[in-house]
């Protein structure tokens, strides 16, 4: 039997932040991946000419090098900010309803707040406070609520954290019709909503707060050569550091002695023993397939009455004959919408009628070098509930595919009407590539669906089974910022048991 202090299920993103992490801070380390390349959806893939992103199409919390925010040190600290080049966005992004809004905002806190009041001059002192609120509501998240939380101290909490006890428990909606009137200046502000599918009706304020503030503040960015190359400098990473990785090795099972990890056993047979698992699978596959008990745990099965799935995606990749100002880009990031109600969005997820919501990224609109020369690689997306995809009969699956492909297409042409002219390669994902790509239940992309009572003030973490931990979207917020501090926070918290279980052997 082979021993090792920690294994790691999946080598996605949180599964190889917590792998780095816990090697570098001295676990001896084991990654299991079922597939054959690192990253879950931070990969690529190549048609033809291009190399297509998979998922990333902004990553917050990097900061610049004269103003750097939590990734940068993350990243340092994990040893990939010598192996990853990136590429600076020059704009948040471009939002289009046709006929009633059409506008871009600039990656710049200052930027942002000049633009949002020239365009809606009568809500000028209104915005002016809701861009500080969302800055006090951002740091008090980032710095103080942590070791308010760690602390379990309400008093402390309270005085640290004004703002988040004033805010932290509300909905999106809620503040934003507390500080506007003009409901198009409400549709520019809520637009990333769109990214993690809950109306902003559903979304704890923080959350919005957070992706306004990060990105405005400390820029969006990508990756050059893709999330690929962070995946794989995240990969080498750990293997500089000793790490060991088995690429094609599922895990089979989490191995327990009564309610406590022993070890694991793989695909292929072996059993391999260890002290802790850190999981990037899904919590839902984790308790009710991986680990080797008969149900799972009380505390789990009460936690998963209160959950309901979030979003799945659908996504078309596309290789364009002709350069973003051809076909009229002026932004890397855009959000299309037909209507300005998030209802009448929410609803369209969950049918297979024609999406009246989608966004386009243009991976080489801020770096050429994405794609050859005179070319364009764009996605085009929309959010949708997987459930929809899973009885369509095999044999008529094809054709729902690309007419819904052709659906989306009608979409995003209202804004960029040459895109079917100019199309060279393409691919089409549906919810059901996302299940058999991510193994998720229904091809969620970000764990269960969110909402204020998913807070950190009301969720404990699950410690039914003592050594098993959950890294990943599933029992935090989804995106790729989240899920990489994810890994790295669930490292500290397995290597701290170590040294405690290891002094405990030293004293006993």
């Amino acid at each position: 039997m082979t021993q090792y202090d920690t294994v790691v299920i999946g080598a996605g993103n949180a599964g190889l932040t917590a792998a780095v992490a816990l090697q570098r801070g001295g676990s001896r380390t084991l990654l299991l991946e079922r597939h054959n390349i690192p990253g879950g959806c931070a990969t690529s893939f190549v048609r033809g000419d291009y190399e297509f992103e998979v998922a990333l199409h902004q990553l917050s919390g990097l900061g610049t090098e004269e103003r750097p925010f939590i990734m940068r040190k993350i990243f340092g600290d994990l040893g990939v900010m010598d192996k990853v080049e990136f590429v600076q966005e020059s704009e948040l992004y471009r939002i289009v309803v046709p006929g009633e809004i059409d506008t871009t905002l600039p990656a710049s806190w200052t930027g942002l707040r000049r633009k949002l009041q020239a365009d809606f001059p009568s809500e000028s002192g209104n915005i002016e406070r809701f861009m500080k609120l969302c800055e006090t509501i951002s740091l008090e998240s980032f710095m103080m609520l942590p070791k308010a939380i760690k602390a379990n101290d309400e008093a402390m909490l309270k005085t640290s954290c004004p703002s988040y006890i004033d805010y932290g428990m509300r909905s999106a909606k809620a503040v934003l019709d507390e500080h506007f009137n003009d409901e198009k200046l409400k549709t520019v502000l809520a637009a990333y909503w769109c990214y993690i599918g809950v109306p902003p009706k559903d979304i704890p304020f923080p959350d919005l707060a957070i992706m306004i503030y990060a990105y405005a503040a400390f820029k969006p960015w990508h990756i050059k050569g893709g999330s690929q190359a962070m995946s794989s400098a995240l990969l080498e990473s750990f293997m500089e550091a000793g790490g060991e990785v088995r690429f094609n090795c599922g895990a089979e099972k989490i191995l327990t002695n009564g309610n406590q990890v022993r070890g694991v056993l793989t695909e292929q047979g072996e059993e391999i023993s260890c002290a802790a698992v850190v999981s990037n699978a899904s919590s839902i596959i984790t308790y009710n397939e991986l680990l080797d008990h008969d149900e799972p745990p009380v505390q789990v099965r009460e936690d998963f009455k209160s959950r309901r799935m979030g979003t799945s995606a659908f996504v078309i990749y596309m290789g364009l004959d002709c350069t973003p100002e051809e076909l009229g880009v002026t932004a890397a990031s855009n959000f299309i919408c037909s209507t300005q109600d998030e209802n009448r969005i929410h609803e369209g997820m969950q049918t297979m009628d024609a999406p009246v919501a989608g966004m386009l990224t243009c991976y080489n609109f801020d770096d050429p070098s994405f794609a050859p020369e005179g070319k364009s690689i764009v996605s085009l997306v929309c959010l949708q509930y997987g459930d929809l995809w899973k009885d369509i009969p095999e044999e008529h699956y094809a054709q729902r595919k690309y007419d819904y492909a052709e659906k989306l297409l009608d979409l995003i042409a209202q804004t960029f009407p040459k895109i079917r002219d100019h199309i060279e390669e393409l691919e089409v994902a549906t919810p059901l590539t996302m299940m058999r790509y991510l193994n998720t239940p229904d091809g969620a992309i970000y764990g269960f669906k969110q909402n204020p009572q998913d807070s950190e003030l009301f969720r404990d973490r699950i410690d039914a089974i003592s050594g098993l931990y959950m890294a990943g979207c599933w029992n935090n917020m989804g995106g790729f910022q989240p899920t990489y501090m994810a890994g790295e926070s669930t490292a500290r918290a397995v290597i701290k048991q170590l040294k405690s279980s290891a002094q405990e052997l030293e004293n006993a």
